[in-house]
């Protein structure tokens, strides 16, 4: 993720993480429910929020919380808890006040190891309580949060059943579902608006249009009567081709309010139906701490010897390039499947863990480049993804491919493509930063992203090698950091909360390229707990081969210049649960 120069690099790219179809996560953090007999701490590591609650050693003290769902049925209650102890520290857990359903919580080795233990419920449509309640004089585990994962896939909204303003119900036209289609009068100002359902949290619109004309016809989006978004409509072909475009936000529990109001003279499209779906997934640690790995210099050891030192189970192994053609290759060279960079894969895979490849870099052939169509780019991205089947495919865009309008966006329509053909893609684009926030290019790669409807999930900065800055590199990291939330939650019209969610930070450890630079283990620390505080969804670095001190006259692409431990720098990360 970072250049391949004499030093450590510095690059953009983007993850995508493909993931299976899930039911829509809201976390609930236990500091915030109702607490009897217990108090809330911080003085263990690993937590998410701002601490978690501590049961008094008493039998039945308890945490209650309030959770939504939107509508009635099966549900899955996940606690992440830790105990410290050797013994078992039972609770029950009852909704509504119905029936108790007892659970062990083990010991986790210690209080900094935490562990998830999953309990099968039946929520009602709306509020519910769920209240956990320790049965031994030994009291409760701490509990960091519960999740609630329910179906909040919504259904279908068809247009013609909605509130309309100058626009009207039609038929003329084939492929609509449904009784007919809305056809917006060519005015702005006309809108459809409907009525919502959803257990509350972050949600995905999908508008179904047509658009026969060679003109964008955008609409203004709003969700309980404020705007969130603004689409381009793109042309379909005719007015018989339908197409969907997507727009995530953040519904309340209960009933919401979504309008689409045309803002052009020609009005909008022609409106099919709107579905509600399931925002992205939660970020956990494992999707969220992935250390960067290249096999080009330095051992980053055994991946089973991290993995066992540090807890991280996930690694980014770079780099992916072209081979001089649209056909990826491992630094351009090495044959994708069959070769050492295979066997890595295997050893990390068969010790549990799972990986990221990474496609770029600073130096060599780029196939956002030498792919000259959106559709050959995406062709070679889908080569390593099924060649390894991936969940996650870091693309790195940097140097002329980040400098060059055309390839920017190119990758982002290949990126569409992508998303389209493996459904349940996550995916994070990284990119250089100045101290303050995206620079120009970058702000331009997030709007265009916005503006093409590109469902980025993550989009996260490298904060360093910066040219200059002042303050801890922790601090400079966390301004910038704000710099990004600011850029993105006015390209996609995010609140504040979903913003975080979408955002990421890839530091380096140790001396970075600039001799004015270095990123301590309290830089790291700074910027675990700004991650922890705002559950961003990417927190890693450049590179696990690095996290080691140097030798005599040690190599800085295999060291990282200051005085540490092995994998000092991984276990701060380690750290972080989502």
């Amino acid at each position: 993720m970072r250049r391949i120069t004499p030093l450590a690099p510095v690059l953009a790219l983007l993850v995508t993480w493909a993931l299976p179809a899930q039911a829509a996560t809201t976390r609930y953090e236990a500091e915030n429910a109702a607490i009897t007999q217990g108090v809330v701490e911080s003085n263990h590591l690993g937590y998410s929020g701002t601490g978690f609650v501590n049961y008094d050693n008493v039998t039945g003290s308890s945490v209650s919380w309030t959770v939504n769902a939107a509508q009635a049925g099966p549900a899955t209650l996940r606690l992440r808890y830790a105990n410290g102890t050797t013994a078992n520290r039972p609770m029950t857990i009852a909704v509504n006040g119905g029936a108790p359903i007892t659970r062990d919580f083990t010991g986790t080795a210690n209080w900094d190891t935490w562990a998830t233990a999953e309990i099968p419920v039946t929520l009602n449509a709306g509020q519910n309580t769920v209240t956990t309640v320790a049965t031994t004089a030994n009291g409760g585990p701490n509990v960091d949060y519960l999740e609630v994962a329910v179906s909040d896939t919504g259904g279908d909204y068809q247009a013609e059943d909605a509130t309309l303003s100058q626009a009207a119900v039609a038929t003329n036209h084939t492929g609509f579902t449904g009784s007919g289609f809305v056809d917006y009068v060519n005015v702005a100002g006309g809108y459809v608006e409907w009525t919502v359902q959803s257990a509350g949290g972050p949600a995905t619109l999908t508008f179904r249009y047509a658009n026969g004309t060679t003109a964008n016809r955008p609409l203004s989006v709003a969700v309980n009567g404020t705007a969130v978004a603004s689409r381009d409509f793109a042309p379909t072909a005719n007015w018989d081709t339908w197409a969907t475009a997507q727009v995530p936000v953040t519904l309340n529990a209960g009933a919401n309010t979504v309008r689409a109001t045309a803002t052009g003279s020609a009005g909008g499209p022609n409106l099919d139906k709107l579905t509600i779906g399931a925002g992205p997934p939660p970020v956990t640690a494992a999707d969220a701490v992935a250390p960067y790995v290249y096999a080009g210099w330095g051992s980053a050891g055994s991946a089973s010897g991290a993995m066992a030192a540090t807890g991280v189970k996930w690694f980014t192994l770079a780099f992916i390039l072209s081979d001089g053609t649209c056909n990826p290759k491992w630094d351009g060279s090495r044959p994708l499947t069959g070769g050492s960079d295979q066997a890595t894969i295997n050893a990390i895979r068969a010790a549990g863990g799972d990986v990221v490849v990474s496609v770029g870099g600073w130096s060599g052939n780029k196939l956002g480049e030498k792919c000259t169509s959106a559709s050959a780019l995406a062709g070679a991205y889908q080569k390593v993804i099924s060649a390894y089947a991936l969940k996650v495919l870091d693309i790195d865009i940097e140097d002329t491919e980040w400098n060059n309008a055309t390839v920017r966006q190119r990758v982002i329509d290949a990126l569409k493509t992508v998303k389209a053909n493996n459904p349940g893609l996550k995916t994070v684009i990284t990119f250089g930063t100045t101290p303050t926030g995206p620079d120009s290019t970058g702000v331009d790669m997030i709007n265009r992203g916005a503006n093409s409807g590109l469902q980025n999930d993550v989009w996260t900065i490298m904060p360093f090698d910066f040219g200059g800055h002042s303050g801890s590199m922790g601090q400079a990291t966390v301004a910038a950091m704000e710099g990004l939330k600011a850029t993105v939650k006015a390209a996609y019209g995010y609140g504040d909360a979903t913003t975080y969610a979408h955002l990421g930070l890839s530091s380096m450890n140790g001396k970075t390229d600039e001799t004015d630079e270095v990123v301590s283990l309290a830089d790291f620390r700074t910027m675990l707990s700004y991650a922890q505080q705002h559950h961003l969804a990417r927190l890693t670095f450049w590179e696990l081969n690095r996290d080691r001190a140097c030798g005599s006259g040690g190599d800085l692409n295999a060291c990282s210049g200051v005085s540490q431990q092995p994998y000092d720098f991984t276990k701060v990360f380690a750290q972080y649960a989502g």
